[in-house]
């Protein structure tokens, strides 16, 4: 046999090596690729992990505190206010405030009607509340301020997502009491009306700050200790009212408004001295523990906020001209012409027919006719000069919201029949504060004090008085004073119009007036303003 003979290879032909060749380099080039992108990817990566890490840590940190946390503006109590013997007449109480966190509702119709019916809410607000509860929010006030047996009712519910906070709740505990003295106050603790409005940044106090937390499991929590600061209160307020005689002053003035079947009516009981307000009542009135469920009408405190013409209360004034000018005397007669007279072809009526009168007896009889005379003898610029001496035309500057300054044209505009008019209180207009205080003026002799109400304030067992400016001087001597006052307590002695006025055992001095009601075509027929100023020792 032969041997079998070996197989030897093929060698590669010249075109297979090349290309060979070729697709170990593409797959060099496609390994060092892919190693190329790698590190530019791991590049990429490490820089992005740079900026969030390092570069962004601060706003990524404060991003998850705003997710985390949230903090909410809580009241501090309010200062308490005093009346002139330290009774209290509005206080600052705990109360609590409910909110919830929607996100964690699991049926939040079923939730708003659960609460709606625990905080005894009125349709309005239930429909208000289910809008709030179906919000994209993590936190809503459900009701603020809420009455300890509203906020047990709704703990009873034992909603999920449901909690409560502690604030401080406004209470007035007399109830109407000095109410438009005082005013009110909003849910978000700062004064809408009165002293609380006037004097809200010195007895809001500081507002609390504190953090609702979310745990993980997206619940809302209240930290105990996440108080970044601490509460303290408003400064308390010390007044010159007293309660006892705020609340006779109220009484009194209810029966009188509801005796006359009048719409409203007004008492401002100063200390002459120096026109410290004792009581200023207002009818009709609400209870400013429930300010909402009264009109706007009944918050007005007319005392200072209503100008009316004063008619003959303002003959005070004019008499104060005519005797200090020596144009009259209290026992100079006038001839009042029987019920009225004629001036540049205007008639001028009196509220009856009076023959001669002494101008004693014009004062105490309230005679039209005779003090109009008065004041021509006396001249505009003196009845015009005492007018605005007694604090007419301009507001008194008491320590209360609204105050209107009345209306006193200027001199110049005195023409005509002006100064007839304004002799018996017509042409101009006053507010019961600016009349008081005028007659305040006439009691102590002659000084204008500025009307108050607020003695002082204390804050941590400090008490600071209120710097009061300096009286104003009215031009007129004890002589005239003197004179005038005697005028005056012949109106309230027998055969005066002011004689229901009289007291047993004290002297009274007053003035009364009954003026037409303005209307916007000129004088009403058959409105009258009544009114009754007077002072005793």
């Amino acid at each position: 046999m032969r041997p079998a003979t070996p197989q030897v290879p093929a060698l590669p032909q010249p075109a297979e090596s090349a290309r060979a060749v070729g697709r170990e380099r593409r797959t060099r080039r496609r390994l060092w690729a892919v190693l190329a992108m790698g590190l530019v990817w791991i590049g990429i990566l490490a820089w992005r992990l740079f900026e969030l890490q390092v570069e962004r840590h601060g706003e990524f940190s404060e991003r998850a505190q705003r997710q985390q946390r949230r903090v909410l503006e809580l009241d501090a109590p309010r200062g308490t206010i005093y009346d002139l013997r330290g009774r209290e007449l509005a206080v600052s109480v705990p109360a609590q405030t409910v909110f919830a966190d929607p996100s964690r509702l699991e049926d939040r119709a079923r939730a708003a009607a659960d609460l709606a019916t625990a905080l005894r809410l009125d349709r309005l607000e239930r429909r208000d509340l289910e809008r709030r509860l179906q919000r994209d929010s993590e936190f809503v006030f459900v009701a603020r301020k809420v009455e300890p047996e509203a906020a047990e009712r709704v703990r009873a519910l034992g909603l999920r997502g449901v909690g409560l906070l502690e604030e401080s709740r406004r209470i007035y505990p007399r109830g109407e009491v000095a109410a438009h003295v005082l005013g009110f106050v909003g849910t978000d603790n700062h004064g809408l009306a009165g002293l609380e409005s006037t004097w809200d940044r010195e007895i809001a106090g500081e507002t609390v700050r504190r953090q609702v937390l979310r745990d993980a499991r997206r619940t809302l929590v209240v930290a105990p200790a996440a108080l970044d600061a601490a509460a303290r209160a408003g400064a308390d307020l010390h007044l010159t009212l007293d309660a006892t005689l705020q609340y006779l002053a109220e009484k009194e003035l209810r029966a009188a408004v509801e005796r006359f079947d009048a719409p409203g009516g007004v008492i401002v009981l100063l200390d002459a001295r120096d026109s410290a307000v004792l009581a200023m009542a207002s009818y009709p009135s609400f209870d400013p523990n429930r300010f909402g469920a009264f009109s706007q009408e009944s918050w007005r405190n007319r005392a200072v906020m209503d100008a009316y013409e004063p008619g003959s209360t303002f003959k005070m004034v004019t008499a104060a001209a005519a005797l200090e000018s020596l144009a009259i005397h209290p026992d100079d007669r006038l001839d009042c012409e029987m019920g009225g007279i004629t001036l540049a072809g205007t008639f001028i009526g009196d509220h009856k027919p009076f023959g001669t009168l002494t101008f004693r007896e014009v004062i105490a009889r309230s005679s039209n006719v005779g003090v109009i005379k008065a004041a021509l003898r006396t001249g505009t610029d003196r009845v015009y000069g005492m007018t605005a001496a007694f604090g007419f035309g301009r507001p008194t500057g008491i320590d209360l919201p609204g105050e209107s300054a009345g209306i006193l044209r200027p001199r110049e505009r005195w023409v005509g029949l002006t100064t007839a008019y304004a002799a018996f209180g017509h042409g101009l207009s006053a507010t019961p504060i600016q009349l008081a205080n005028a007659y305040a003026a006439l009691a102590n002799g002659g000084s204008w004090h500025r009307p108050y109400v607020v003695r002082g304030t204390s804050r941590d067992g400090r008490y600071e008085p209120v710097r009061r400016p300096a009286p104003e001087r009215l031009p007129f001597g004890p002589g005239t004073q003197q004179t005038l006052v005697r005028l005056l307590e012949g109106v309230v002695e027998t055969g005066g119009t002011g004689r229901g006025g009289a007291v047993p055992g004290y002297r009274v001095a007053g003035k009364t007036g009954t003026a037409e009601k303005s209307d916007h075509r000129g004088y009403s027929a058959t409105g009258r303003i009544a009114s009754f100023v007077a002072f005793v020792p």
